[in-house]
């Protein structure tokens, strides 16, 4: 259980305390609201550390004091996340873009700017809350500039794209229960760069996501689970799908921190693979893909 967890269960635990101590309504109703309000908290640190996409499970950086954007090398290291975690908090998306700019006109890769800057940068976001510099309004404000700025970025991204291939198509979809998805959009652009077609949405249920494969033919479903209570009903999941789809030799590709820390789980939900992010989405899906192929 990460920090952030942590914090948010900390304090649920110490209203339950003080409930018992004064068990009055005013005090439950107290209770009630800082349950929910942490309730999102732990949603949010879920998010950060298992769907906000390529290597979210960096190891824990210190926060470093502001420094130029032209002093940023080709290889970022933590004091390049902590300020750029800075200037995501304060600055507008323009502001932001010029500064990826600044990257690449130094050299850096789109690819380096989005696995090593940006993914770190959503975990930093988290750290900051964590330690009590930041807010929950201003990291979520924070991650929705991450989200705006990617999406911007990605049509750059996307030019390297091989074209799609025939037999290429993938659904990129959350896992039924969750509800992020800034991780998943990166990794499908990924895959877009890669000459998939590509399905991406976000459907609630398990059943959505069955008349989307009963509809259309996919070689390769991607499952999205940032947390791990949602994992219950994954197994179950898999495999109305893979019963309901067109495609009887789907493959089922699952990402998220979970997988990375207990490989084992892949099996245990039936899924044939998992990946640590978006590039290595891409590798597994097509080692998948020949795989499946052999098999028919």
């Amino acid at each position: 259980m990460d920090g952030l967890r942590q914090k948010a269960v900390r304090r649920v635990a110490g209203e339950s305390r003080e409930d018992d101590q004064h068990n009055g309504p005013r005090h439950t109703a107290r209770r009630q609201g800082r349950i929910a309000s942490d309730r999102l908290v732990a949603d949010l640190a879920d998010a950060v550390q298992g769907q906000v996409v390529p290597r979210l499970l960096l190891a824990h950086r210190g926060l470093a004091e502001p420094g130029a954007i032209e002093d940023l090398g080709l290889h970022p290291d933590p004091d390049v996340i902590g300020n750029f975690a800075k200037y995501l908090l304060r600055e507008d998306l323009d502001e932001l873009m010029r500064r990826v700019e600044s990257m690449q006109a130094r050299g850096m890769p789109l690819e380096t700017i989005y696995l090593d800057v940006l993914a770190p940068v959503a975990r930093h976001l988290g750290d900051l809350w964590n330690e009590d510099l930041c807010d929950f309004t201003a990291v979520t404000v924070g991650l929705w500039r991450l989200q705006q700025l990617v999406r911007r970025l990605s049509p750059c991204f996307l030019q390297e794209s091989e074209g799609s291939e025939q037999g290429r198509r993938a659904l990129l979809v959350p896992a039924p229960g969750e509800q992020h998805t800034f991780g998943l959009g990166m990794v499908s652009d990924f895959f877009r760069r890669g000459g998939w077609d590509v399905w991406s949405g976000s459907p609630t249920t398990t059943q959505e996501v069955v008349r989307i494969v009963r509809g259309e033919w996919f070689a390769v479903i991607g499952l999205s689970v940032a947390c791990e209570r949602n994992l219950e009903g994954l197994a179950t999941a898999i495999h109305t799908i893979r019963r309901a789809s067109r495609n009887r030799s789907i493959g089922v590709l699952v990402g998220g921190a979970v997988f990375v820390e207990h490989p084992d789980y892949v099996a245990l939900v039936g899924a044939d693979a998992s990946a640590h992010d978006g590039r290595h989405a891409v590798t597994q899906a097509e080692a998948l893909l020949g795989l499946l192929a052999r098999r028919c």
